[in-house]
């Protein structure tokens, strides 16, 4: 379970969460939408560590997560890609796969390629050199070296052409699907992430606007106007 309990966060002067709550079960699915602003990134910084709330506690496995220590929180089971193409462009597919899991299985490895079989493909390939949509793939695989309980990603669209969008839209839930791993999807893309996922919450404002199931917000007529 993940659980987000009455969660107010601050950058200065600036409230970028204010009394958000939900909670998670194992293995599923949510999206995360709202304009600029509203506090998306922010929440995802809060559940892996990054970010030290003002107010209210995120608790994983019934034991609250330790604000301010990121490597613990990934040693626990919780991963995060943030926005952009984070990889080491200098080395190779397979040794970027290789640092992101030192202090894991490192023969995971092998399930990474197989999920995503154009790094398999490029694995001795220097990371720069490949496209965007196949630097977030391996960026979505360095994550994945970590075996977590759940994936945070942050606008893992960004910069991508739509048919690569799909192509990571359901590689994503393959993983889900696969080995169980649970998702936190923030994205601005809301269609295409509203195909994959099972609850929605949108913030505006830094509150919750809506918290429900993906399918009730996806057909709402006036969408929209929840942003």
């Amino acid at each position: 379970m993940l659980e987000i309990d009455n969660l107010t966060a601050r950058h200065g002067s600036l409230t970028a969460l204010s009394n958000v709550s939900f909670a998670l079960e194992p293995g599923k699915r949510l999206g995360v939408f709202g304009h600029n602003g509203a506090g998306k990134t922010t929440l995802l910084r809060c559940i892996v560590g990054a970010h030290v709330p003002d107010q209210g506690v995120v608790r994983f496995q019934n034991k609250p997560v330790a604000a301010g220590h990121v490597a613990e929180n990934v040693r626990r089971g919780i991963a995060f890609v943030a926005q952009g193409h984070n990889v080491f462009p200098t080395l190779s597919v397979e040794q970027n796969l290789r640092v992101a899991g030192l202090l894991f299985d490192q023969t995971f490895a092998k399930e990474v390629l197989r999920i995503f079989p154009v790094l398999n493909e490029r694995r001795h390939q220097r990371a720069g050199s490949m496209s965007g949509g196949e630097q977030q793939m391996l960026a979505l695989g360095m994550a994945l070296m970590t075996q977590p309980k759940w994936l945070l990603l942050d606008e893992p669209s960004t910069g991508l052409a739509p048919v690569i969008v799909r192509n990571v839209m359901r590689q994503l839930f393959a993983i889900n699907q696969t080995i169980g791993t649970g998702l936190i999807i923030v994205e601005q893309n809301v269609p295409a992430t509203l195909k994959i996922v099972e609850h929605a919450v949108i913030l505006k404002s830094a509150g919750v606007v809506f918290d429900g199931s993906a399918e009730t917000l996806a057909s709402k007529s006036d969408l929209w106007e929840w942003f």
